[in-house]
């Protein structure tokens, strides 16, 4: 029940200066955000590396109102890749997007969005990396996938994500799951109404399922993308029946959350990716995070009880 108020301060700008200045925030923060700057961040990226774990980076930010901010998204992408271009760490790290960063809200924002993540994606590749674009709320997807698919036919290792509380999203799958395609999995962390989307946990878990079955009797690359032990046990069951080898899917999880399982996971022999936040504009991320699971609420709470 707490989750849709959390999501709706997420967008209130009363909380987010609240929360900005409660005195445990950066405590919280610091959990699940890896550092404001590529300076931050670089460390990370070779802490995972030496533990046998990749990484996907996100350069969080997505309440952007101008063209002008879209621009400097696309450059703070840009700026990334040349950092890791020149301390070569390009195959070490891709790189996650949220068109919204990219202008996909303005006016024209699907042509303008397009042509901010293009330069993005030409640059990962050049170092050896790719992309993945973010699934948002339900609005854009059509969006996402129209940009996804443009952008397939010059970089066909272009990844996307799906989530499975829409109902949509089983359709979705079965139309992504060929050769060649990378298609990351999650839940969803906004918050969709009922004609569109699945309300009950249990609901969302069988869809979960079904569609990462999809996914795995597909020719694609699936990225399983949850904390939930259960789920990561269906996935692992599911990729035997479907014949996969380790390398032929990968676990992802979040910055911050279940370390231990992500050490666990690669040291099976999975492909274990984590998703790494980084940057100035972390409110409406940390928000999500905390919607996801209760507990992260209750760490934040007693956080701000105690002064730094």
């Amino acid at each position: 029940m707490l989750a849709p108020l959390i999501l709706a301060a997420s967008r209130s700008d009363k909380m987010r200066s609240f929360v900005s200045a409660a005195p445990g925030t950066k405590q919280v923060v610091d959990r699940f955000i890896a550092g404001e700057t590529v300076d931050d961040v670089v460390p990370v990226i070779e802490d995972a590396a030496a533990k046998g774990l990749e990484v996907t980076l996100d350069v969080v930010g997505e309440d952007i109102t101008t063209v002008e901010q879209a621009y400097a998204a696309r450059d703070a992408y840009l700026e990334l890749i040349e950092r890791l271009k020149d301390l070569g760490l390009g195959t070490k790290a891709e790189m996650s997007v949220k068109l919204s960063m990219f202008g996909q809200a303005l006016e024209g924002g699907h042509e303008l969005a397009l042509a901010n993540v293009r330069p993005v994606v030409e640059a990962a590749a050049a170092i050896g990396t790719t992309v993945t674009l973010d699934a948002e709320d339900h609005t854009t997807l059509d969006s996402m996938f129209a940009i996804h698919e443009e952008l397939r036919k010059d970089f066909p290792q272009t990844g996307c994500v799906i989530q499975a509380y829409l109902f949509r999203t089983e359709d979705d799958a079965r139309r992504l799951a060929a050769a060649g395609s990378r298609v990351r999995i999650v839940k969803g962390a906004y918050k969709e109404p009922a004609e569109v989307a699945y309300q009950d946990k249990a609901e969302i878990d069988k869809a979960y399922v079904r569609i990462t079955r999809i996914l795995m009797e597909g020719d694609g690359y699936p990225m399983i993308g949850s904390h939930d032990p259960r789920l990561i046990s269906i996935a692992q069951e599911l990729a035997r029946r479907a014949g996969r080898k380790l390398d032929e899917y990968e676990f992802q999880m979040l910055y911050g959350i279940r370390s231990d399982e992500h050490l666990r996971l690669a040291a099976e022999g999975h492909r274990m990716r984590v998703y790494t936040a980084f940057g100035t504009d972390w409110y409406g991320y940390f928000m999500r995070r905390l919607a996801e699971k209760p507990a992260n609420l209750l760490f934040f709470g007693r956080s701000i009880l105690t002064k730094n």
